[in-house]
């Protein structure tokens, strides 16, 4: 019991028997009364805190209705009235905020209450400590509010908990250990950010207001150290960790974008008078390498399948150019390539800047790439960065001709069933595989070669180099020849005539559609006259000089 309040605080926030007593303050709030009353009640409380350290026990209400305890009625089930709890984060945060600014919260490693009551420190170091305590209390159920079913109320309480990592930040509550220590309240923002990746809840919501922050240098970098410990300790020792969780981390992890000149680094949400130059969140190599061990600690675990997706589609543009040493996402990337469909064609675009720009050496690289030249190729959500990065690939003048004669007779094969708009980009990509290597063009012209029986191309051959496909011949080209749709036969009688020098780019044919085909065949106008094989008819009896018309009227 408190002294003189007559009631049990033990089940709010931070009360409790080992609470420091501070003399009643005698106004508290009814039970029901509404959000308006609530507003001034908890107004007055506030005030009477801040006016006078003898009122310090009305913190207490305080904290009874931020935790959904009505004041004044006792320990009773929990009201959880959305209004009032915004009320009492309001007033929370500015009680708090104040205490913060004027310098009345203890400052140092904090002891236990129970340490206080007994020890012989002087009465305003004992405020200081209880009060201390009475904010990490509010500070816990703020974080708690981040899993209200109210929207509103969680993201009020994101709000103020990132107020309350300002003001701590310019107002620390730790010593620093030498002279112009950097001090950032580390332990306020973990609950922040373990808030925001929660295994049960999805906090897509949350995580989109929280994004504003992150365009302050030093809460980007202090979330890129945050997260990593919160999947670390999130994912230590369970034998399952749930999807929301990981879509959660991803999301926040995707939010993270660094500058790309270090002299951008001066936006910080924790005001200094001047930064110094020894502090590390001042320099953009060592966002680098937060941004780093954040993304490597998070790929080193088995990712869902839809996870690991969304990873790949943002790797090539967003994660390696930002990273330190990209080379080491290469155990990644390569995992991923190997377990085959769209998965492997989304690792590619990661695979060519590492093989492109770092040097990275890839055994059985095309081998794999043939592989992944099936039917559904022309089906998956990513067919045109996948036709890129393969026109990309197969553009070095150096690659051995039975290689890209694989390579060529494998999309020749699959065009026989393709769809029209899949055609449309193939069958010139072909003609440019031809263009660029000469040595493969006996694939359509072969002037003193055998016939041939039958066609020696093995398709089920997983080996390019085994596949014989330098001994075949582009036959499927001229069965598309009498394919029914027009623009798909007048690409495919391309190889009739000698292929011109130049390339015809495909980057325009790349992301054409079925739908566009269609608009497009609406809008063409046909001919005005057409030779017929049969005299048309006009009108019901026919022409003027037939003989029914001569003797017959219409009336």
């Amino acid at each position: 019991m408190t002294a003189g309040t007559g009631r049990d605080v033990s089940g709010a926030p931070g009360g409790g028997a080992t609470g420091l007593v501070c003399p009643a303050w005698g106004g508290g709030m009814e039970g029901d009364a509404g959000p308006g009353d609530a507003r001034r009640a908890l107004g007055h409380l506030v005030e009477a805190v801040l006016a006078s350290r003898g009122e310090a026990n009305a913190v207490f209400d305080i904290l009874a209705v931020l935790q959904g305890y009505p004041a004044n009625t006792g320990i009773s089930p929990q009201s959880e009235d959305q209004e009032e709890i915004q009320e009492a984060v309001h007033a929370c945060s500015r009680l708090f905020g104040a205490l913060l600014a004027r310098g009345e919260l203890f400052v140092g490693q904090l002891p236990s209450e129970e340490m206080v009551l007994t020890g012989s420190r002087g009465a305003t170091r004992k405020y200081k400590i209880w009060m201390r305590h009475r904010y990490q209390s509010c500070c816990n159920r703020l974080g708690e509010l981040l899993a209200h079913p109210s929207f509103q109320v969680k993201e009020l309480a994101l709000s103020t908990l990132m107020k309350f990592v300002q003001l701590e930040g310019e107002h620390p509550l730790e010593k620093p250990k030498w002279e112009g220590n950097y001090l950032f309240p580390h332990q306020l923002f973990m609950l922040v950010v373990g808030g925001l990746l929660s295994p049960e809840e999805d906090r897509s919501l949350l995580l989109s207001q929280f994004r504003e922050y992150l365009e302050h240098d030093d809460i980007r970098y202090h979330t890129m150290q945050a997260a990593s410990n919160t999947v670390a300790r999130t994912t230590d020792g369970r034998p399952e960790v749930p999807l929301t969780f990981w879509n959660n981390a991803f999301m926040l992890l995707s939010s993270v974008s660094l500058p790309r000149q270090e002299s951008t680094l001066s936006s910080f949400y924790v005001k200094h008078t001047e930064l110094s130059d020894k502090w590390k969140v001042v320099h953009l190599k060592e966002h680098r390498k937060a941004f780093q061990q954040m993304w490597l600690h998070f790929l080193k675990h088995q990712l869902p399948l839809r996870v690991c997706k969304k990873v790949l589609v943002i790797m090539h543009d967003s994660i390696l150019p930002h990273l330190a040493q990209p080379s080491l996402m290469i155990d990644f990337l390569t995992r991923a390539y190997d377990i085959g469909g769209a998965v492997s064609l989304l690792a590619l675009n990661g695979l060519f800047i590492l093989i492109h720009k770092h040097n990275l050496e890839y055994p059985d690289f095309y081998r794999k790439l043939y592989g992944l030249l099936d039917p559904s190729v022309f089906h998956v959500k990513y067919r045109a960065r996948f036709f890129h990065l393969a026109d990309l690939f197969l553009s070095s003048s150096h690659l051995p001709a039975y290689l890209v004669a694989a390579f060529t007779k494998r999309l020749a094969r699959l065009a026989l069933t393709a769809p029209p708009e899949a055609l449309l980009m193939v069958l010139p990509f072909i003609c440019n595989l031809l263009r660029r290597h000469p040595a493969c063009r006996v694939l359509m012209h072969r002037p003193r070669g055998p016939e041939l029986d039958a066609d020696p191309y093995d398709p089920t051959e997983e080996d390019p180099a085994q596949s014989r496909a330098l001994e075949s011949s582009l036959w499927e080209l001229q069965a598309l020849q009498q394919h029914y749709h027009p623009e798909v036969s007048k690409a495919a009688s391309a190889i009739n005539q000698a292929l011109s020098v130049p390339e015809v780019s495909i980057a325009p044919l790349l992301e054409v559609t079925a739908f566009e085909i269609f608009e497009r065949d609406l809008k063409k106008k046909g001919p005005g006259s057409v030779p017929l094989e049969f005299i048309p008819a006009r009108g019901l009896l026919g022409r003027r000089e037939d003989l029914c018309a001569q003797h017959f009227t219409l009336s």
